[in-house]
């Protein structure tokens, strides 16, 4: 069976990536793909491969109570459009990735009796995937254990975070090999907008490494645009060759040279260091409400395939610490490299892409006809 599936998916890189991953499978399976999401896929997804992109009124709802009714506003026009956009598509089923961009299009869907999947990349529920999980028909998951998801076990199916190509492309690099006095290719970067805390921490850990394992490291790092003069400066000054860049299109490929990444912990982020298998030194963001990056980072070190540190822990001088044992073992750090991709699920779009077909077209979960 093929027809019209709705894809809805927040602005952001976390949720677009599993869902551009998807789109070009179900395309290669003959279905026609459409694209609900809001203003932001411009920076992150402008070519997003589906017939036509919706931008869909959205917000996301915060504390302050002036900007959630604003927020409950924008959702609710979203949810007019998105009912309109329902009707003229009549899609066979709708998926959505996360983010509160998908409230209307998804809450639409399940008014309008369309078999509906949410799928979470993280290791913990996300908001908008919990509210929308009882009135949904199934919800896919990337790890077998997701916090949030516990009551939902009758129509969860785990399924794996889908990647790009790219990454697909990357994970047949085989992890670089090297001796201990050899050059050490250092990743570093915060995900798709960089993170300063990087940008202070790499260059000044780098300060305090000794003179021959310093002369031996060589870095690539993102850094926010208004970063790259000085932290250029920083590596210029102490002698360490840096390619700096606020934004790497080639990132899959800079993930599989790496002997070894240094990086928050998104869900694509640790998708894609299992996938190609290289190890990292995780840096959850702190005070996030769901603490899903500390969780997704958990999953990987449990693994054996990285190592994660609190921000508020990880200073120059352990930065540099950890660097200098790393660097002088070559074999600790290979043992990660295959951990890390024991984890990684490199078929999670085909299982994705099959579960989408399986709710499109029997109209059941786990045995269980949708009512």
């Amino acid at each position: 069976m093929t027809g019209v599936v709705l894809i809805c998916a927040g602005g952001t890189g976390g949720h677009l990536f599993p869902a551009e991953a998807l789109a070009l499978e179900l395309g290669s399976r003959g279905w026609t793909v459409h694209l609900a999401t809001d203003h932001r896929v411009d920076s992150y997804a402008r070519d997003f491969p589906a017939e036509k992109i919706h931008i869909i009124p959205s917000a996301t709802i915060t504390r302050d109570p002036i900007a959630a009714a604003r927020a409950i506003v924008q959702l609710g026009r979203g949810l007019f459009a998105a009912r309109r956009l329902i009707r003229d598509l009549k899609p066979e089923v709708a998926i959505g990735f996360g983010g509160y961009p998908t409230l209307p299009p998804m809450l639409a869907a399940t008014w309008a009796r369309v078999p509906t999947i949410v799928h979470d990349a993280n290791a913990v529920l996300g908001r908008a995937n919990t509210f929308l999980a009882r009135r949904v028909t199934t919800i896919a998951t990337a790890f077998d254990t997701v916090k949030g998801a516990e009551g939902f076990a009758d129509r969860a199916v785990e399924t794996g975070n889908p990647v790009r190509a790219a990454v697909l492309e990357a994970a047949k690099t085989p992890y670089p090999a090297r001796t201990a006095d050899a050059p050490f290719r250092l990743l570093a970067f915060g995900g798709s907008q960089g993170a300063r805390f990087l940008s202070d921490l790499v260059p000044a850990a780098a300060a305090r490494l000794s003179p021959d394992t310093r002369g031996r490291l060589v870095v690539t790092q993102q850094c926010r645009p208004e970063d790259l003069d000085r932290v250029a400066k920083a590596y210029g000054e102490i002698g360490v060759a840096a390619e700096l860049e606020s934004f790497f299109g080639d990132m899959p490929a800079r993930i599989a040279a790496s002997h070894l990444v240094v990086s928050r912990s998104g869900a694509s982020t640790v998708a894609e260091l299992a996938v190609i298998g290289r190890p990292a030194i995780m840096v959850p963001l702190p005070h996030a409400l769901d603490q899903d990056q500390k969780a997704n980072a958990a999953i990987l070190e449990q693994a054996g395939g990285g190592w994660m540190v609190a921000q508020a822990d990880l200073t120059p001088e352990r930065l540099a610490g950890e660097l200098e044992a790393l660097i002088a073992d070559p074999a600790r750090l290979s043992a990660a490299a295959d951990a890390a991709r024991g984890v990684g699920r490199p078929n999670a779009v085909e299982n994705l892409a099959d579960l989408v077909e399986t709710v499109a077209t029997e109209k059941r979960v786990n045995g269980k006809a949708i009512s």
